[in-house]
């Protein structure tokens, strides 16, 4: 039997945040200290206008609402996917795993 898609459920909002967070991760390749796998976000994006630069992508700013959202982040973080310490995010090695079919339709090539 195929492996489940989105196994922990989690919603639309959660699934676009989990997507950010795992690019975000990725670009800023610091790997957390103890945690194998897992990687530390330092800052968030600021969104000029209705979208905002990550790397190499354009995130429109409908798509990144959960970033600033509680109940987004303690969501994900009971689910194990990320932590949250002062001052840091770490998407843990669960995390950055977790396929959630979404990259594609939210990181968009830049233009400028």
């Amino acid at each position: 039997m195929p492996p489940k898609k989105n196994p922990l459920n989690l919603n639309p909002l959660q699934l676009k945040t989990l997507t950010l967070l795992q690019e975000i991760a990725r670009l800023e390749n610091s790997p957390a200290e103890g945690e194998d796998g897992a990687f530390v976000i330092t800052s968030l994006p600021h969104a000029h206008g209705n979208h905002f630069h990550l790397g190499p992508w354009v995130v429109s700013g409908k798509d990144a609402t959960g970033l600033q959202n509680d109940g987004v982040w303690a969501a994900l973080i009971r689910k194990g996917l990320i932590k949250s310490e002062p001052g840091k995010a770490i998407v843990t090695a669960a995390g950055l795993g977790y396929d959630t079919g979404l990259r594609d339709s939210i990181l968009h090539g830049s233009d400028h």
